[in-house]
């Protein structure tokens, strides 16, 4: 496919996960990416191999999305290999400790905000002058379906992913006049080590969010390339309309629900 050749895409936390389907997808589809990480350099660098190994082009570039420092030093870099950035693909994220409102720490709340929305937010300003010069620019804030359904601790995570939508929907109004499109994809359980480690936290007695598959919609749990499809979509031609939007991607189900034990 050769729909985004001539585009690059900046992934953060594109090198496992929900992030890696993402920046397998959009490569696939012709796009250079920039896959950003934090620690695991190895499953980056198998990435970017996987990438170039069927003739894509891409490169890992390490860097914390929760240090401004480090941001500018990834915009940085990227630019220099790639010369411009017009898909930001906001994936990076880190999960709430499960405590209570009242229990959280209020250093844990910052560390959220900071990797969910202040690092985002630092991203974009610094890539928002030569978004606004390209001919189309998409950003994409990767959320949750926890931003609309409130879970007993997961409060600190809901908090961080409304503030993550909340800037979407304004980046969507003030940088439409320029030609960016700004949208949010809000997966559900989603067959990850992050989605394991929610299903551990809150269903004792389980290991892998896979273990839900029968009682979740279409007989399985989400998996990253589903959310990687609704990515590649939006920045899209057939997407070249489409702007300030949420889509959801957790089968019609209940994520609540699915992780009490009830049926989606």
């Amino acid at each position: 496919m050769t729909e985004l050749a001539g585009r690059t895409a900046l992934v953060t936390g594109g090198g496992r996960g929900i992030g890696k389907a993402i920046s397998m997808r959009l490569a696939a589809a012709g796009a250079a990416v920039a896959v950003n990480y934090r620690r695991d350099a190895a499953a980056a660098i198998t990435t970017v191999e996987e990438i170039t190994a069927t003739g894509g082009r891409a490169s890992a570039f390490q860097a914390s999305i929760d240090d401004p420092v480090a941001v500018e030093t990834l915009v940085d870099s990227v630019l220099a290999e790639f010369g411009v950035v017009d898909i930001v693909v906001s994936n990076a994220g880190i999960a709430s400790r499960g405590h209570s409102l009242a229990d959280t720490d209020p250093a844990e709340l910052e560390r959220l905000m900071r990797t969910h929305v202040l690092g985002p937010h630092e991203l974009v300003r610094r890539l928002l002058p030569q978004l606004r010069t390209q001919p189309r620019s998409d950003i994409v804030m990767i959320s949750s379906v926890l931003a609309e359904r409130a879970l007993p601790g997961a409060g600190p995570y809901m908090m961080a992913k409304l503030a993550l939508e909340a800037m979407a929907a304004t980046l969507a109004v003030e940088e439409m006049p320029n030609g960016i499109h700004t949208n949010v994809v809000a997966p559900g359980l989603v067959a990850t080590e992050m989605g394991d480690r929610i299903v551990r936290a809150v269903r004792p007695g389980l290991n892998r969010s896979t273990e839900l598959d029968e009682r979740s919609p279409y007989g399985r749990v989400c998996r990253p390339e589903d959310v990687a499809g609704v990515v590649a979509f939006l920045v899209s031609a057939d997407a070249s309309y489409v702007n300030g939007q949420r889509i959801g991607v957790n089968g019609g189900g209940e994520f609540a629900q699915l992780l009490r034990g009830d049926r989606g």
